[in-house]
């Protein structure tokens, strides 16, 4: 199979690289290309990424959130994790998957597919795959696991309250697999990846991409992957609540978000301050919550600064 070659570990650009291999490359047969992120959550096409990860952990750990153009679940991403991606015409695409299974078999790991999008190594997750359909075109792509940090796999996926939160690092652990732990003839992710490349490749040639499509996935990175809009503001809507004691006293909160900004928002608790809290409640719907960084909110919470108040909707 041909492939291209995608070295970037930026996770917006590689979301990039994906949608333009999808709808932008003229190839009249299937290619492949592997790649890796730098630490990132990537959530579905239609997850609300507030409800689905832990955005504070994320921030606090330089993790960065992504939306892919595929749906499925949220995964994390670090450098040990190997991705790849297969495109091609409709009528040739009939089981990507099952390509990259063949593949794992032939270098000795006893790898099989179950339930929807998994492919599992002895009872255990190693791999989730996703699939997108573009005219008469499809792509499919999926993770490898190769050794993933799973403490802050864990953490990350881990949204306030969530099953996963619940069941902690060492459960998950039991139920994912690494696969550095079950092909040890592999000198590392490096190693692996080649040998993996020169399995699907079999000979086959390399597309090189031209310096002008370089840049339009560059320009699609900027303009698209990167924005708030799309990874924030493109999913669908949730209803939250939580509290906080502060130095002005309790503050509660309850609130939807729709699109990424407040559809409704409640403030409660016995707190003390010279404004109204109504009144920014109704001042902040239609807005992100990011906007709070533009308010003067000590006048609704004696003393509170800004960047306190939000800590509530993180």
């Amino acid at each position: 199979m041909k492939f291209l070659t995608n070295t970037s570990t930026d996770p917006f650009r590689n979301m990039a690289f994906d949608e333009f291999a999808l709808e932008g490359l003229d190839v009249g047969e299937p290619v492949f290309y592997l790649w890796r992120n730098s630490p990132a959550v990537i959530i579905g096409l239609n997850q609300n990424a507030e409800a689905e990860v832990d955005l504070k952990y994320l921030e606090d750990n330089g993790i960065k959130l992504v939306r892919r153009v595929t749906g499925g679940g949220a995964v994390y991403h670090d450098l040990q994790n190997l991705n790849y991606s297969i495109v091609g015409p409709l009528n040739l695409m009939e089981d990507g998957p099952g390509l990259i299974e063949k593949a794992l078999l032939s270098l000795g790991l006893p790898v099989e597919r179950t339930g929807r999008n998994d492919l599992t190594v002895q009872g255990r997750k190693c791999s989730g795959y996703a699939k997108r359909l573009h005219k008469n075109r499809m792509m499919i792509h999926g993770t490898l696991m190769w050794d993933v940090d799973i403490e802050k796999l864990t953490r990350a996926l881990a949204a306030p309250g969530s099953k996963l939160s619940a069941k902690g690092v060492e459960s998950v652990r039991s139920r994912v697999a690494n696969l550095k732990d079950y092909l040890p003839q592999f000198n590392g992710i490096t190693d692996f990846a080649e040998a993996l490349q020169a399995l699907l490749a079999q000979e086959d040639s390399e597309i090189i991409l031209a310096q002008e499509q370089q840049a339009a996935i560059d320009a699609l990175a900027d303009e698209k992957f990167r924005k708030w809009e799309w990874n924030f503001g493109h999913g669908p809507g949730s209803s939250f609540q939580n509290s906080r004691k502060f130095p002005c006293g309790t503050i509660e909160v309850q609130y939807s978000l729709r699109h990424g900004v407040f559809e409704s928002l409640c403030f409660g608790g016995d707190f003390m301050g010279a404004a109204p809290a109504e009144e920014l409640a109704a001042r902040l719907i239609g807005q992100k919550p990011e906007m709070l960084l533009q308010v003067d909110t000590s006048k609704f919470f004696d003393g509170l600064r800004p960047e306190e108040l939000l800590t509530l909707f993180r």
